[in-house]
């Protein structure tokens, strides 16, 4: 299976792989485990890597097991983060929660949920210094990436954070001991937090488990892949639609056709490779496939196939109707209509569009940020386009 992993390009450190092989050769039964923050409303286009793999995980009949840091979230991880993250009351954190693992059900399917809130919150501090923070040493601490890179960007770490790692280490002994987990999965920012774990598992239950980190993704331009002018790829249908979610996928550069086709669909690899050997024209047809594989998988076949077919119709047999109407306010300019379909983050940069010559309203260019708006009429930005109602 690590083999697998590392030809889709899921791999990217694993502590003892040697005998984590030789576990899985043996046809052993795993218990594999990632865990999220719930700092926002929903996770975004960085998050599926590692969920990607969960499936493939589970594909295999390992269990798999989905942790919602309901108690690491009121403190924040400072990995690769420059500043402490916004302090989130308990219900906000509770409803994140929610749409988070609803996300994650649709596209893992079933999963064991749990919340590291349930143990965390009932710990006895004295306790906890001495039957786990002996086990850390603060000069080691101070080595890790995510606390080092941190403090060469801003000298303030708090102390609250400073505890973060220590409290995912815990977890992973925590699941270790109610569920028997082995091997947690994350991104490649985790890597310290991970080994932590891993280390104070043998030191409190002498038992051996494992870490496996996923590659932090970028296009072959060198952007950071999940990201757009107007911000996240959010997974959430309410936050990113599905069909710019396909739109997204469409629009990947002739480099990373492949990559994308092994990371983010469950395509064959000799499929694949046929694929992404395409060129000229013919490479737009597996960009095709990519972007509706991506989204069967996150939005499901129904949704992906309505889309597929919608955007051949609208770009290739001409049929406008055929894109996604949007409701606006009558009242609205046209720099608000580009900032609503998420073409722009900011009505500075939605100006900045428009000075570019990059705003077309039924095909035609516009200047003027007070031109008056029809009751109907589509708008493109780059190769962003929507139909506008204006109510």
């Amino acid at each position: 299976m690590l083999k697998i992993i590392e030809e889709r390009g899921y791999f990217l450190q694993c502590t003892n792989r040697k005998a984590l092989e030789h576990r899985l050769d043996s046809c052993e039964k795993l218990v594999f485990y990632l865990g999220f923050d719930c700092t926002a409303p929903a996770i975004h286009l960085g998050h599926l890597v590692p969920l990607m793999l969960m499936r493939l995980v589970k594909s295999y009949g390992h269990e798999v097991i989905i942790l919602l840091g309901g108690g690491t979230t009121l403190i924040g991880d400072p990995s690769g983060k420059d500043e402490s993250r916004k302090m989130l009351s308990r219900e906000e954190i509770n409803k994140n929660i929610s749409t988070i693992s609803e996300i994650v059900k649709r596209i893992i399917g079933s999963v064991l949920f749990v919340n590291n809130a349930d143990w965390l919150e009932n710990i006895r501090y004295i306790d906890f210094l001495r039957n786990v923070g002996r086990h850390f040493s603060v000069n080691r601490m101070l080595t890790f990436d995510s606390v080092k890179s941190r403090l060469e960007r801003e000298s303030h770490l708090s102390f609250l954070e400073f505890n973060y790692m220590i409290l995912q280490a815990y977890d992973f002994v925590e699941l270790n001991r109610l569920y028997n987990c082995n091997v947690q999965i994350g991104g490649g920012d985790q890597w310290g937090n991970i080994v932590n774990g891993v280390e104070l598992g043998r030191k409190l239950r002498n038992t051996e488990m494992f870490g496996l980190t996923v590659p932090l993704i970028t296009t072959a331009s060198g952007k950071k892949m999940g990201k757009t002018e107007a911000g996240a790829v959010w997974l959430d249908p309410n936050l990113y639609s599905p069909y710019d979610y396909w739109q997204y996928f469409r629009n990947t550069e002739d480099a990373d056709v492949e990559s994308f086709l092994c990371l983010f669909t469950e395509l064959p690899i000799e499929e694949i490779k046929a694929l992404s050997a395409f060129s000229d024209t013919r490479i737009n047809e597996a960009k095709k496939i990519l972007a509706t594989e991506a989204t069967r998988i996150c939005h499901g076949s129904a949704i992906a196939e309505k889309i597929s077919e919608s955007i051949v119709k609208a770009f290739e047999e001409n049929d406008p109707s055929q894109l996604p109407e949007i409701e606006i306010p009558r009242n609205a300019d046209i720099i608000d209509v580009i900032v609503r379909i998420e073409a722009a983050s900011s009505r500075t940069q939605a100006k900045r569009l428009i000075e570019s010559g990059a705003v077309k309203i039924d095909q035609q260019k516009v200047f003027n940020y007070s031109i008056e708006l029809p009751k109907r009429f589509s708008v493109s930005v780059g190769k962003k386009q929507r139909n506008i109602s204006m109510k």
